[in-house]
This record gives structure tokens, C-alpha cells and sequence, in this order.
């Protein structure tokens, strides 16, 4: 058994941490320990997180100082050889600790271990797949061209790694994990374990839900990233880009509420196919049905919107 150290910032998450943690605590790995860091949450997130009477759990309170900082505080009071880090909103399937920490032992050349994501509402209920991607090895090319881990609270990563490339940057939320694959995959393999194992839950009030900050700290990553890599991969920036605005657009859509939000994923989606004009012929349907529901989303009111997709869907479901 190898001790585990599994890192969960919070903050104002009194909906979600007791799930969050079951979904820890009932790890078919059980040698963890999990240090909740609760950043200065003004609910009742501690006193919900400490009813839980379990000797693996430590939670340590500090003032409010961003998710990056709440991370970097956790890595400080780790001991474990492994370190993984969860959103306090987030779900992992009971296997996703020992799937990934045998992945990394077979493949002693790896450094981070990730498994596919899928994406859950509110509620907790199933939304869609992620990418389910499975990329090993020297994966740094395939991160400059798309964030495949996807989120924060994927990644099993050896410890020693961390140490090696430094601390989350608190500058650049909501994109700091990307950032720190890319500096770990610069450096270290990954090692993919091809099954859903982490459910990412969309709330209007994510941090990443932020476009117009997602967009500028993204872009601001990106150039610093592609600054760095070598002439060879400088092709893939335009391409990088092109995937980085499809992700926006996606997410501008997520609620699909206002006009605004619908003119914000339009925006989006224009430089989205500007940059990698491929996305039209790899992704026509799909490209197609998220143009018709932006120009839905703008013409007509939320509710009428909504009615028309629902209606025009209908025999697409039946069929």
C-alpha cells in the first residue's frame, strides 16, 4: 500500500462536500489521507465537513486566498508519495484511486496518472462524456492542443513531480491546472486509464464559468506555454486556439439563459472556427446544432428557445 494524500480546497461548498468526501472515503485504496483546506468559507462548509468522524480526514481553515493557494497550502501539510487534488464539488467512482496508482506503478516512467471525465448537474445528475481521451506517454504536444485532463480534480501525481515543477500559479485562475500539466508533462509521461472515473459538476457559479476571465488568463497561459515550447510545436498554436474557444463557446452555453451569454458564445464560436476552420469538417453536426441554438439563443426569448430545441429534438429521439 502507498499512502495517498488527497488535497480539497473549499469554499461556500455546504451543498456538495459531504458527497464530495463519501466519494473519497469509500476508496477501494484506502491508505490516504485527506486534507480538506477550507478558504475561509462563510456557510457552514466546516461544520458540515467536520461531522465526519473519520481519522484519515484533517481539515485546517485559513482566510480566503483563491483555489491555487488552497492547493499549494495542502501540498505543504501532505505526506503522502501520491497527490491528487478534488473541488469540493466534484465526484471520483470508488476505483479511481487504486486504478490510477496501479496505472503509475506499472509504468515507473510516468509521473501523472488521469482517468476520463464525465460531467454531472447540480444535482448530481449525468450530463455528457468528456473527451475520453487516452493519450500516454510524451503527451506534452497533445496538452498544447487540448486540456484532455480536463480539470483539477482528475490527476494521481507522484509527489516528487510536484516538488519538481513548482507550486499552482495563483495568478492565473481558472486556468491554473492547465498550467500545471503542462509544466508536469514538459518534463514527465502520463499514463491514461481509459474509464470514467471522475464526475465534473457544472454550476452556474464555477469559477470556470467566468468566461470573459477564462478567456483572458487562457490566452495569457497559452502564450506563455507556446513561448516556451520548442519551434516545432509552434504549429499547433492556431489549432490550440481554435480548441480553447470551442471550449468557451461550450461553456457560454452551459445554462443557455440570456441573450448575453448566447452573444458571448456567437463571439466565441467565430474565433473558435477562425482559428482551426477543421472544427467545421471534423465536428460538422455538432458545429451545426451549436450555431442553430446560439442563433436561437439570440433571436428569440430563453423559454422560447428552449421549446423550439426541445421540439425540434423530438424526433431525433424517437427515431
Amino acid at each position: 500500500m502507498s499512502l495517498v494524500s488527497v488535497i480539497i480546497p473549499c469554499f461556500n461548498a455546504e451543498k456538495t462536500i459531504q458527497s464530495t468526501l463519501e466519494s473519497v472515503l469509500v476508496q477501494s485504496h484506502g491508505d490516504l489521507e485527506i486534507i480538506v483546506i477550507n478558504d475561509g468559507s462563510q456557510d457552514s462548509s466546516l461544520e458540515k465537513a467536520s461531522q465526519i468522524n473519520d481519522p484519515r480526514l484533517q481539515i485546517f481553515s485559513y482566510p480566503n486566498s483563491g483555489v491555487s493557494v488552497s492547493r499549494n497550502r495542502g501540498i505543504e501539510r501532505a505526506k503522502g508519495d501520491y497527490i491528487s487534488f478534488l473541488d469540493a464539488d466534484d465526484l471520483w467512482t470508488a476505483d479511481k484511486l487504486e486504478s490510477q496508482l496501479k496505472a503509475l506503478r506499472e509504468t515507473p516512467q510516468a509521473a501523472v496518472a488521469y482517468s476520463w471525465t464525465d460531467y454531472i448537474d447540480e444535482s448530481g445528475k449525468f450530463l455528457y462524456p468528456g473527451s475520453h481521451l487516452s493519450w500516454s506517454g510524451d503527451v506534452f504536444a497533445k496538452l498544447l492542443f487540448k486540456n484532455f485532463i480536463e480539470n483539477g480534480s482528475n490527476p494521481l501525481i507522484r509527489r516528487s513531480a510536484l516538488t519538481e515543477v513548482g507550486e499552482f500559479d495563483a495568478s492565473l485562475p481558472p486556468v491554473e491546472d492547465w498550467d500545471m500539466w503542462l509544466r508536469l508533462a514538459a518534463r514527465y509521461h502520463f499514463v491514461a486509464v481509459s474509464r470514467s472515473q471522475v464526475l465534473y459538476r457544472m454550476s452556474a457559479d464555477a469559477n470556470s464559468a467566468n468566461i470573459a476571465n477564462m478567456e483572458t488568463q487562457g490566452l495569457k497561459m497559452l502564450d506563455r506555454a507556446f513561448s516556451l515550447a520548442p519551434d516545432s510545436l509552434q504549429y499547433l498554436r492556431k489549432s490550440s486556439l481554435g480548441n480553447f474557444y470551442q471550449y468557451l463557446t461550450f461553456r457560454s452555453l452551459t445554462r443557455y439563459g440570456t441573450r448575453q451569454e448566447c452573444l458571448v458564445a456567437g463571439r466565441c464560436f467565430v474565433k473558435a472556427i477562425a482559428n482551426n476552420p477543421q472544427l467545421l469538417r471534423r465536428q460538422r453536426k455538432l458545429m451545426l446544432i451549436v450555431w442553430v441554438k446560439i442563433v436561437l439563443g439570440i433571436i428569440l426569448s430563453p423559454q422560447s428557445a428552449r421549446f423550439l430545441l426541445k421540439t425540434l429534438n423530438k424526433p431525433a429521439e424517437s427515431s
